[in-house]
């Protein structure tokens, strides 16, 4: 089994800035891509970002020049560095990885969501 657990949600004020760790763990032979997805009420959930195990990042349009993704492979941990937020960006973060267990079985695996509300 594989577990993946957020951190560093909470409350900013609009162009503000927030970090958001992913930390995975459990039964783990390699992870292929990470990402973050979010989720504001009534809506649906939505890509915000994703990278592959080599670093190759993409964004959502909405979010392109103001977050950034990253990764660190021997921590099984991706980042999301969020700056210039705004009110829209308020939902609930998820981080979602594609991991295999072993060499020939693999699963797609999510966080339990952290909260990010910006203030205007």
């Amino acid at each position: 089994q594989v577990q993946l657990v957020e951190s560093g949600g909470g409350l900013v004020q609009a162009g503000g800035s927030l970090r958001l760790s992913c930390a995975a763990s459990g039964s783990i032979f390699s992870i292929n891509v990470m990402g973050w997805y979010r989720q504001a009420p009534g809506n649906q959930r939505e890509l915000v970002a994703t990278i592959t195990s080599g670093g190759s990042p993409i964004y959502a349009g909405s979010v392109k020049g103001r977050f950034t993704i990253s990764r660190d492979n021997a921590k099984n941990t991706v980042y999301l560095q969020m700056n210039s937020l705004k009110p829209e960006d308020t939902a609930v973060y998820y981080c979602n990885a594609n991991v295999r267990s072993t060499p020939l079985r693999r699963g797609d695996y999510w966080g339990q969501g952290t909260q990010v509300t910006v203030s205007s």
